[in-house]
């Protein structure tokens, strides 16, 4: 059995275990969401597959829209949703003076994780996560109770290498492959690279690599810094949230 295989039987072994009807899945027009869906899709179970613009470039959005096209052709089990929740975010916004571009960027993400559950509690679904295991695991590339708030995550132990070369084999279409990585958060459009300082192929260099850091050329090492430090700032999204013990020590 091949790992697509795998994943896809493992996601539908979960959702009948626990008794669910479907699976909901967020599409921003980026290779990690249309690979998820497409890995849903196969388990032959209902698939909804949601469209969450909020100022959204007309690219990516063409992209949310085509893929969803490809997807509905190929697979009976799927149904779409667009919801533009570009009026509501606005209205969010308008509540702070403080305009902290981060913050808000944020914001975006947990208001598109409300809207996901609101679907997936109206149809016994699971919301599918769409991480891979950089940003889940290496350098906490998500936002906690947003992109981060999701019942299941199918790719998140797939390296990015991984996804694409899944992604290839099962059909995405050129446009998505092709695209630069962006979490679509940011009126500017810049890219997951831009933010993060490094491409997801030094990154995962240095998280795969093993060696002496006297190996490493002067640019891995800047990403090896970049890495480790992105590590450390998220660990509070990677493990568990503190929780305070009422039977243990605590020091002063």
């Amino acid at each position: 059995m091949k790992l697509n295989e795998e994943i896809s039987e493992w996601l539908k072994s979960y959702l009948i275990n626990n008794k669910l009807d479907c699976f909901v899945i967020g599409i921003s027009g980026g290779v990690d969401s249309a690979l998820t869906s497409i890995l849903c899709a196969i388990t032959g179970v209902k698939t909804i597959v949601v469209s969450l613009p909020i100022r959204q470039n007309k690219e990516q959005l063409n992209r949310v829209t085509n893929h969803i096209k490809w997807l509905k052709e190929r697979f009976s089990n799927v149904k779409s949703y667009e919801i533009d929740l570009t009026k509501t975010f606005n209205t969010f916004e308008q509540l702070f003076d403080d305009k902290n571009e981060l913050a808000l960027a944020n914001s975006r993400s947990r208001l598109r994780m409300t809207t996901l559950y609101q679907i997936a509690g109206s149809n016994k679904g699971l919301v599918v996560g769409t991480g891979n295991k950089i940003e889940d695991f290496g350098i906490g590339f998500f936002t906690k109770y947003g992109d981060g708030g999701v019942d299941i995550s199918p790719i998140a132990d797939l390296l990015k290498s991984e996804v694409f070369t899944m992604a290839k084999e099962l059909g995405v279409i050129d446009e998505i492959i092709n695209a630069k990585p962006t979490d679509g958060l940011w009126d500017d459009n810049r890219s997951d690279e831009d933010q993060i300082g490094a491409t997801y192929d030094e990154l995962e260099k240095i998280m795969t690599y093993t060696g002496s850091l006297k190996n490493l050329t002067e640019r891995e090492l800047e990403v090896y810094n970049i890495y480790t430090r992105l590590n450390k700032l998220n660990k509070h999204k990677i493990t568990q949230i503190p929780i305070f013990k009422k039977n243990e020590i605590h020091a002063n």
